[in-house]
């Protein structure tokens, strides 16, 4: 029992900041109240977040029906949202925290939360919420999303693997197809420890490296041919998300405003066949106030599956031992109606196939056409295993070199409740810092404006880029004096230049920037002249990810900052949310 608790432990606090998924319901969930007369049978669902929206307009149209039950009576329905992780966490703990109605069903995006779950009860010596295999009520399985002209490309050389794709040179890999010009190969994929399409991803990656379809084993795991071949494809990682919706709809951004985009060092990305839907529609572009989606991107997604097979994020239709058998009963009769044609249109209409697997023509129309013989799918591992697998990804995944700059001007000072600014910031980014690889390269930089403290430089060296030392970095921090302006724009320009001298083609490079201001550095305030030189330059990329933190952070010019450098900012205007924020933030290396 003692390597299942240790992962116990390692799981919950990644799963507490998990963000899946594509519609953000206000309040984290929203609930569907109809009128209730005759109807003496509730039934609380809570759903995964990317089609809780769906939910809702279908447990209305179920509640509006007239609909009896086995055994008599009627049910009304209420839906609740939460993403799959956070609600794995709640269900192995108390869910009355979430603030949420207790489920009597829950709807996670994939089965692999249920085995998790399972593995958290097991853990905990008590009664098991998910012993079972469940149906789904819709499916999307795992691509390898490519910019048309490039999937074209790649079709051309027949079926291709994982490896064969993926596992290309990062730095010569177009080359190889004809297309020098094209220069590196890259793609994003998702942290599998925050995202169901990430750990979707990272499984289908061991299974091709394996050559099997089914049955992966701990021994497998430990395999060094199946090592090396996992960190060779990790190595051509362009950086990871916290959230695959968040990079398309940049990505969308920029294909419509007619520049390369924000993610033109990736030539793919990993993720569910639903989404490139979604944004080949529309769906993930920006649009007018009233307009249900946005104008269809210049150039599509087109959906690439690998030969040796792929993953399924199978939507399973779980019912929970809090359902009394009245409940038990309002629930099959809800997972008919899901499974129902009128309703299976509407999950089609959103990019999902149905709850056999079968794709519409339209889905396939918008995504590009399967193989010939129809996709041939991974059987999901053991809950065990998918565990080994995710403690030791941390050693395979790609590496990083890190330069944190630490806002110290005077605002920092301001009180968030009984501390300063400073104080929560300086204890989320140690929050932050624990979750970093051993083996990535940190360094640390302090900035505000001269002082007399610091009277030739706006921005100070206090722990030189190189091995990562997690408490001499926290105690630099808590030695920290604060006093002054903000020099943004200073410091990020001499902190890219550092990188770009420091560049390592092997890893990740990045520069974090924490601030509660906006920049007020007068001898520096020139932001097109920082913008074109933290442009994303693909054959040496250094972004730039910025948390913006409490109510004065200008996150405007942050979000500017992050996007010409295919980076992120992350918004913590409300402190309370820092914590989440440099979990997300921490996802991308």
């Amino acid at each position: 029992m003692a390597p299942t608790a240790t992962r116990t432990r390692q799981w919950l606090p990644y799963a507490a900041a998990v963000t899946a998924g594509l519609v953000v319901i206000a309040g984290a969930f929203v609930f569907v109240r109809q009128r209730e007369a005759g109807c003496a049978i509730t039934l609380q669902v809570n759903s995964s977040t990317e089609k809780a929206a769906l939910l809702v307009d279908l447990a209305e149209r179920y509640n509006r029906g007239d609909r009896s039950i086995d055994g008599g009576g009627c049910a009304q329905v209420h839906v609740s949202a939460l993403n799959s992780g956070k609600a794995t966490e709640a269900l192995a703990t108390d869910w009355t925290r979430t603030g949420l109605p207790q489920p009597q069903v829950w709807l996670p995006t994939s089965s692999l939360w249920t085995g998790q779950l399972r593995l958290l009860d097991e853990a905990a010596g008590r009664e098991l919420q998910t012993p079972d295999h469940y149906p789904s009520i819709a499916n999307s399985p795992l691509v390898i999303a490519m910019p048309q002209p490039k999937a074209e490309l790649v079709r051309q050389h027949g079926a291709l693997g994982w490896e064969e794709i993926l596992g290309l040179s990062g730095r010569d890999g177009w080359a190889g197809f004809g297309k020098p010009e094209w220069g590196r190969f890259t793609f994003g994929k998702d942290n599998p420890n925050l995202s169901t399409s990430g750990l979707a991803a990272t499984i289908a990656t061991y299974y091709a490296a394996v050559k099997r379809a089914s049955d992966l084993t701990r021994s497998d795991l430990a395999d060094p041919a199946v090592t090396q071949f996992v960190r060779r494809i990790e190595a051509n990682v362009s950086h990871y998300s916290d959230d695959s919706v968040d990079l398309l709809r940049s990505l969308a951004e920029a294909d419509l405003a007619g520049s390369a985009g924000s993610t033109d060092d990736m030539s793919a990305i990993v993720l569910q066949e639903e989404l490139v839907d979604l944004y080949n529609t529309g769906a993930l572009s920006p649009r007018q106030d009233g307009q249900e989606r946005g104008r269809r991107p210049n150039v599509p997604l087109v959906a690439v599956h690998p030969k040796e097979g792929t993953f399924n994020l199978d939507h399973p239709f779980v019912v929970l031992p809090t359902a009394d058998k009245r409940q038990r009963a309002a629930a099959t009769d809800f997972q008919k109606f899901l499974t129902e044609d009128a309703q299976q249109e509407s999950f089609a209409r959103l990019g999902f196939r149905d709850h056999e697997r079968r794709a519409s023509a339209e889905l396939l129309a918008s995504v590009g056409a399967e193989p010939s013989g129809g996709l041939s799918y991974f059987e999901p591992p053991a809950p065990e295993v998918v565990g080994a697998m995710l403690d030791g990804w941390r050693t395979l995944r790609k590496k990083a070199n890190i330069l944190i700059t630490l806002d110290t001007s005077g605002s920092m000072q301001a009180k968030v409740g009984t501390r300063t600014r400073f104080q929560v910031a300086a204890a989320a980014a140690g929050k932050g810092l624990a979750l970093l690889n051993a083996e990535d390269q940190v360094g640390l930089w302090s900035f505000s404006s001269e002082t007399k403290q610091q009277p030739k430089s706006p921005y100070r060296e206090e722990v030189p880029l190189g091995g990562f030392d997690q408490t001499r970095i926290k105690n630099k921090i808590a030695g920290l004096q604060v006093v002054g302006d903000t020099a943004l724009y200073a410091t990020v320009r001499a902190a890219h230049r550092e990188l770009l001298d420091r560049y390592d083609p092997q890893r990740i490079n990045a520069i974090v920037v924490l601030t509660d201001g906006k920049n007020e550095y007068s001898k520096d305030n020139d932001l097109a002249r920082l913008l074109a030189e933290v442009a994303l330059d693909p054959k040496r990329p250094v972004k730039v990810f910025c948390i913006a933190f409490d109510r004065d952070s200008d996150f405007a010019t942050l979000d500017r900052i992050a996007k010409a450098s295919s980076g992120k900012a992350f918004d913590a205007t409300d402190p309370a949310k820092i914590d989440d924020a440099f979990v997300k933030l921490v996802s991308s290396f």
